[in-house]
């Protein structure tokens, strides 16, 4: 955070050369975890959630960033009954996996003095009361603290319908980094294969603006050598980029997602049917990157 005329601010990264500031009008929560430095701030978008200067959510436009990244994955998957989710600190992601019918939703987070400093203090997602039953598994949903790579390990023998990998921006100059392992080719493959039939694989794949989509392009490319279907989308009212694999071949992803939501039991709020036509084609630099 600096100071600019006695005003605090975030300064946010957006690329080479690049900052976007977001003015921090009171903080709520600051401070360093074993993994990245957390801050909860009020900004002009209400309470607002930032790792190592990343904004991640805001009150303001998180259910639009969390529909973008789960309702295609929702109307893809063959079934959905079984979710695994790596990372989304808030909580959300699993909130609306149990709401589109989901009777197991596994959630792993490494970062546990997050996930509990966003259920404190952020007006959405879970709340601190919730975390002891979230923990022992009492519902749809189990929290379990710890690496998302190592918990694969422990998949059910039946696989999951929908895995969801949800974290902050992959480095594109930083290849050893904690949670870069997490957006590499053999990690994208082992989500591959602890899959259920007709499962699907979703990722927040970076932003698809020309100047910022290095790392987009990366993730794209790994998801067509890794998945038969790849369905792209780009949210419309944001500035980020979503990616879902089947392993099995689907003749066309937007019809079928189309065809599929109307008997969804999660009706989204920021996503119809104009949406899902107008959203799913990669941006030209994405496709033609020769």
């Amino acid at each position: 955070m600096i100071e600019i005329d006695g005003q605090r601010w975030v300064s946010e990264p957006m690329g080479a050369d690049m900052r976007r500031l977001w003015r921090i009008d009171d903080v709520i929560w600051e401070g360093d975890t074993a993994y990245q430095h957390v801050l909860i701030g009020r900004t002009d978008q209400g309470v607002s959630l930032f790792c190592d200067d990343d904004r991640q959510s805001t009150e303001f436009s998180q259910l639009v960033y969390h529909e973008a990244m789960l309702v295609p994955g929702f109307l893809l998957a063959a079934n959905l009954d079984r979710v695994l989710i790596i990372g989304s600190s808030e909580g959300v992601a699993s909130q609306l996996a149990v709401a589109a019918g989901a009777t197991r939703v596994d959630h792993v987070d490494i970062d546990e003095d997050c996930v509990r400093a966003c259920a404190e203090h952020l007006p959405y997602g879970y709340t601190t009361d919730e975390i002891p039953a979230l923990q022992r598994g009492d519902g749809p949903i189990t929290l379990h603290f710890g690496d998302g790579v190592a918990f694969l390990d422990q998949a059910p023998p039946e696989g999951y319908d929908l895995v969801v990998v949800d974290l902050p921006d992959e480095r594109a100059d930083d290849a050893d980094g904690q949670h870069n392992r997490l957006y590499g080719l053999e990690f994208l493959q082992r989500c591959q294969t602890v899959l259920a039939p007709g499962g699907v694989v979703a990722f927040q794949a970076g932003c698809p603006t020309v100047w910022r989509n290095e790392t987009l392009i990366r993730a794209y490319n790994r998801f067509r050598s890794v998945f038969e279907s790849v369905t792209y989308f780009g949210s419309d009212e944001h500035e980020w980029a979503f990616l879902f694999g089947r392993a099995e071949p689907v003749d066309d992803p937007t019809n079928l997602m189309l065809e599929n939501l109307p008997n969804s039991e999660y009706q989204p709020r920021t996503i119809d049917d104009a949406s899902l036509i107008g959203c799913t084609v990669p941006p030209y630099s994405v496709r033609n990157q020769g």
